[in-house]
């Protein structure tokens, strides 16, 4: 799963948080009893079972909108990168190296008293740019340059692999431009939909006086805003609709984009981003760049004006003083999400250092806190994994010959990379400088903006990472079939150095046999072993696919999120997916190994491996965030994500005594039976 473009290219774990690894030698107790609700029934609600111990003795911080097992681990990579935040800066640097950069980014960004004093003052340079522009000319001239300096207003453009040529960059165009994360937020008539509509306005309205706008200029503005926002929204695709490759994949030269889409001016786009006369550009949404045409001819100067002037303020509002800060809080983070408190300042600045300086930090992070022992274990478990699925594709009666053949090849194919990057990013370009706090994340995102277009019409760089090693995350990419495993993650409650292998294979295990999953999951399938999207199976095994994963999507449509609230089977099919196969595989690799502890602490070997399994996914959700979540989220809420699997694995049923009428039991014509 950031920003535009990773989306498209990888599929994530989890909605990650980040945290530090664990270079301690101390026993660890893995599975542990108070973390546990013994008076639950296993074979009731296996989640609760697991962890309602967790969630009785960890209750929800008042600055989160969730809070689970890795969540906590969190506020311990925070303080270690505080460690070594306070070491940089400490220190003496020279103008230009990378400690530099980072104590002046990070110490602008805690100058509180700066801050304040400024106020709106670095925002307004480029309010006064918007309000000068007189013609639609001037405003698609302004519109270029924001894409050029990092701020892709409207629509998104980037480089990224051509999906029929994987080892190629080609430019890519995918529709954006909303204040709020999701088209359905403006298209939607539920009663919550109109509520948080309607906050939305309020906040847009409030966010225009702040910058010295009068309430009923800044109400009349907000109505712009939104006109030209719904339009948008209702041009874009679904969340739904995007899962398929196929659909937003359309490959067209400059001449057929500027004859989708002729009111806008693409030649003037390409040629001043550096790319005149383009062959190759995806169009991710050809609807969409049809209607920005239509809408050039049609929003007024005035209206254009009013929706970047807003682009510009909520871009920086995080950026600002503390009026800005918490008005942009009061939607986005109580609205939207239910958080009760803004993270503290040395907590969101560290943060936004450490994301614009990722590797940077990342190389400190590593040498004081992976152990490469972490590192050769994980090149054990792995290997371990995909002779695990090589064996259960092998079994599959639902397959053909020829196309698990061609299943074998991609996962031999697979490549895969772990603790952090063999060569690391380049920073000499990057400006850091002692004006303002905003003005050096408007530096920042101009030259991730430069980097970005500096791959186009390149060969695709198959070392680089999508992820700094500090992250608590792991992903699969289908362009470059490839599994990633940043240092972050090698840490418990995922990974255990000195845990027994039934831990290890129910955390870690199966967070490796998830991401190898999402390979062969409803999308990744659709690419071959090169990384292009390509149909390598057979019609009747294609369908035979199709009709064990719907089998998965009308189990989860049956979870009950809130109230008549229904989990989305369809929207979580991939991860859903990967869960169960990466359980699966995960186990019969732990079954391969053979080195079994026996009972342990009251528990069976396979009893820990679920148990273990389970203890990832402990954590609190606000009820507005499981909402958010439901409506845009590709991952299943936690309780689903344990119970979910589980009730369609006989080991698990046979391991706990689950039994027919039990709610986690399901029979062999109920499973989902896929990988």
């Amino acid at each position: 799963m950031k920003h535009t473009n990773l989306f498209l290219i990888m599929t994530l774990l989890l909605s990650a948080a980040m945290f530090s690894s664990c270079s301690s030698k101390q026993k660890i107790k893995a599975i542990d009893t108070a973390d546990m609700d013994l008076n639950v029934n296993p074979a009731h609600d296996f989640y609760t079972y697991a962890n309602g111990g967790w969630m009785e003795n960890n209750p929800l911080p008042p600055d989160r909108s969730r809070f689970g097992s890795f969540d906590k681990l969190r506020d311990v990579a925070e303080k270690q990168l505080q460690s070594l935040f306070d070491q940089i800066e400490e220190q003496e640097h020279e103008a230009g190296t990378v400690g530099q950069k980072i104590a002046v980014f990070y110490a602008m960004g805690m100058d509180s008293v700066t801050i304040e004093k400024q106020g709106a003052e670095p925002l307004m340079p480029y309010l006064e740019q918007i309000a000068a522009c007189q013609t639609k000319e001037e405003i698609q001239n302004l519109l270029i340059e924001y894409h050029l300096q990092g701020n892709s207003m409207l629509f998104s453009f980037y480089g990224s692999a051509d999906r029929q040529n994987s080892d190629w960059v080609i430019p890519q165009l995918f529709q954006g431009g909303l204040g709020m994360s999701d088209r359905d937020y403006y298209t939607n008539t539920d009663e919550r939909t109109q509520e948080i509509r309607n906050e939305y306005v309020n906040h847009v309205e409030k966010m225009f006086q702040l910058t010295g706008v009068e309430p009923d200029q800044a109400k009349v503005k907000t109505g712009n805003v939104l006109q030209i926002e719904t339009r948008l929204a209702e041009a874009s695709l679904t969340r739904l609709e995007r899962r398929d490759p196929h659909r937003t994949f359309n490959k067209m030269n400059l001449s057929a984009l500027s004859e989708l889409s002729p009111d806008f001016d693409w030649d003037l786009f390409f040629t001043t981003l550096g790319f005149p006369a383009q062959e190759e550009i995806n169009v991710g949404m050809p609807e969409f760049f049809s209607e920005i045409s239509t809408m050039m001819n049609e929003i007024t100067v005035e209206q254009w004006k009013d929706y970047f002037s807003w682009n510009m303020i909520n871009r920086a509002a995080s950026y600002l003083s503390d009026d800005f800060v918490n008005q942009d809080f009061e939607f986005y983070g109580k609205v939207m999400s239910g958080r009760e408190e803004n993270r503290v300042r040395w907590k969101r600045v560290q943060n936004t250092t450490n994301s614009v300086l990722s590797e940077a930090i990342g190389q400190m992070y590593v040498a004081e806190y992976f152990p490469p022992e972490a590192k050769e274990r994980m090149e054990e478990l792995v290997q371990n994994l995909k002779i695990a699925l090589g064996q259960r594709i092998d079994d599959l009666e639902w397959m053909g010959d020829e196309t698990k053949s061609k299943a074998h090849d991609k996962l031999e194919a697979m490549n895969v990379k772990i603790g952090y990057p063999d060569q690391w990013r380049d920073y000499s370009d990057l400006e850091v400088k002692t004006d303002s706090y905003f003005q050096n994340v408007m530096r920042s995102r101009a030259f991730g903006a430069a980097y970005n277009r500096s791959k186009i019409n390149k060969p695709v760089d198959r070392s680089e990472w999508f992820m700094p090693p500090q992250t608590v995350n792991a992903y699969y990419s289908p362009l470059m079939n490839e599994i990633v495993f940043p240092a972050g993650i090698l840490q418990p409650p995922f990974f255990y150095l000195d845990a027994d292998d039934a831990v290890n294979y129910g955390a870690i295990g199966m967070v490796i046999g998830h991401e190898i999953t999402h390979g062969f999951d409803d999308q990744g399938r659709k690419y071959d072993k090169d990384g292009n999207l390509n149909d390598w199976w057979t019609e009747e095994d294609a369908a035979r696919f199709d009709e064990r994963a719907q089998i998965l999507v009308d189990q989860y449509n049956q979870f009950v999120v809130l109230d008549t609230v229904m989990a989305n089977g369809e929207l979580t099919l991939g991860e859903n997916i990967a869960d169960l196969g990466g359980l699966n595989i995960a186990y019969q690799a732990f079954q391969n190994a053979g080195k079994k502890a026996g009972n342990i602490g009251g528990f069976t070997p396979e009893q820990r491996f679920f148990l273990a399994y389970a203890h990832v996914w402990a954590n609190h959700t606000r009820e507005r965030e499981m909402l958010r979540l439901t409506q845009e989220g590709v991952h299943s809420l936690g309780h689903f994500r344990v119970n979910g699997p589980l009730r369609n694995m006989p080991e698990f049923h046979h391991a706990f005594g689950v039994r027919d009428g039990d709610f986690m039991y399901l029979s062999d014509d109920e499973r989902a039976m896929i990988w």
